[in-house]
């Protein structure tokens, strides 16, 4: 079942995702975090650093999951999620390093990897997992034509997702990874609680294919129809084709 909220703007977006957020870290006392990286998120990570420093919100019994990691990248380089991650959150909330899993793009063993970080995440339950959406409609890294029992695989990325991307590299175009390792959609689906953001006139086409197209492949996100607990929440931009 899916709730949608639809909001002014990105600040109120944010807050909205925020509360979602704040009342499952409240109400576990291990929470477990399916986290996402991408413009789209980003306030909502403010929200965290901000309550965490105002109010004392604790972090110091979260494990998180992120969905996905470049392939070919160094873990610190400066575009990796990896990098992101500790940038917009991590640094910010004091969560200890060994609660944090991020899976290894430059893994000399990429589909041990995936198995490896399936099975990592097999031992939870993940209580609310973040997702941001692709003008594709793709979640994750999870390109339209992606199997909808997939579980954590590598991914060559599409040119709209590239080009998508290439706004974060300071180079050319042609730095912009072709792969990536990301949670399956299978992965995904088997979250308690699933929170989707998205803000801007580029995501409507991605949001209506979600809300009211049929349930395919060919726009992964139209799989959460099929789960039991979703909140989306997109500005008027992003919901103006609904």
């Amino acid at each position: 079942m899916i709730k949608l909220i639809v909001v002014e703007n990105y600040e109120e977006l944010s807050r909205e995702a925020f509360k979602v957020m704040k009342e499952v870290i409240d109400s576990k006392s291990h929470p477990v975090l399916g986290l996402a990286t991408g413009s789209s998120p980003i306030g909502l990570y403010k929200n965290m650093i901000q309550d965490h420093k105002e109010n004392g919100t604790s972090y110091e019994n979260v494990t998180t999951f992120n969905l996905d990691e470049y392939v070919g990248l160094k873990k610190n380089h400066r575009e990796t999620y990896y990098t992101f991650m500790h940038k917009n959150l991590f640094e910010g909330i004091e969560i200890p390093e060994k609660n944090v899993h991020i899976p290894v793009g430059d893994s000399e063993d990429l589909d041990g990897e995936c198995r490896k970080y399936e099975q990592a995440m097999s031992d939870y339950q993940v209580d609310i997992q973040l997702l941001g959406i692709g003008g594709n409609g793709h979640i994750g890294f999870n390109e339209p034509g992606t199997s909808f029992d997939s579980l954590t695989h590598i991914v060559e990325l599409k040119e709209r997702t590239r080009q998508d991307n290439a706004r974060f590299f300071t180079d050319l175009e042609e730095d912009v990874p072709t792969h990536a390792i990301t949670m399956g959609i299978a992965t995904v689906m088997k979250a308690k609680k699933i929170l989707l953001v998205a803000n801007g006139e580029n995501k409507a086409d991605a949001i209506y294919g979600l809300i009211k197209g049929p349930v395919s492949e060919d726009c992964p996100a139209s799989v959460l129809q099929n789960h039991d607990d979703v909140v989306v929440i997109v500005d008027k931009a992003a919901a103006s084709k609904l």
